[in-house]
């Protein structure tokens, strides 16, 4: 099993159920972001509990032992550097999905910040699945930032009106219930 395989997954039931339930698909992958960065900060550390996924030998003061063939080796903990980057990315995210401007920009964000990071420290790993002189993963993660960052400028220059969060649309019909009720009384 890989992320991609299950994010992808994910991706494909919140399509299926934002159209069962009539809420924009931007609306439900904003919201559910937060809690995907939050599952991978952690998971990665099953990496370690298994002492798999890392990376090449190494001399770096963030270096993990291990032994191999009854010597030991120090590699590249690249569990961690993922499990700090999705730590920092959950932050940052955090931070701004304050300032979103439409539905769907804070997952746009999570594609950008995440294949970011997994490009670079698929690089390190020793484990990556090839194809031909490319690894899948790092093709992928990079692909997936490259897309999200293009969508993200074309969004930039498009007028956003505020109303048109859904957040905003459920408040404002709310707020018109209450107003109904209390002229009602």
């Amino acid at each position: 099993i890989a992320i991609y395989g299950a994010v992808i997954a994910v991706f494909i039931m919140v399509f299926v159920y934002s159209r069962f339930k009539k809420i924009p698909m931007g609306a439900l992958t904003d919201m559910g972001v937060m809690g995907l960065l939050i599952g991978q900060a952690i998971g990665r550390w099953g990496n370690f509990m298994n002492r798999e996924a890392h990376g090449g030998v190494t001399d770096s003061f963030l270096r993990m032992g291990l032994i191999e063939g009854g010597k030991q080796i120090y590699v590249h903990p690249t569990f961690l550097y993922e499990s700090l980057w999705n730590a920092v990315g959950l932050l940052l995210l955090h931070f701004l999905s304050k300032k979103r401007k439409f539905d769907g920009q804070v997952f746009l964000y999570y594609l950008a910040w995440y294949g970011l990071g997994r490009a670079m420290i698929e690089g390190l790993r020793t484990d990556s699945l090839w194809w031909g002189n490319f690894r899948v993963s790092q093709v992928l993660a990079a692909a997936s930032c490259l897309a999200a960052v293009i969508l993200l400028m074309v969004m930039a220059f498009r007028p956003h009106d505020p109303a048109d969060l859904f957040v905003n649309k459920l408040a404002a019909k709310k707020a018109a219930a209450e107003a109904e009720t209390e002229s009602e009384a």
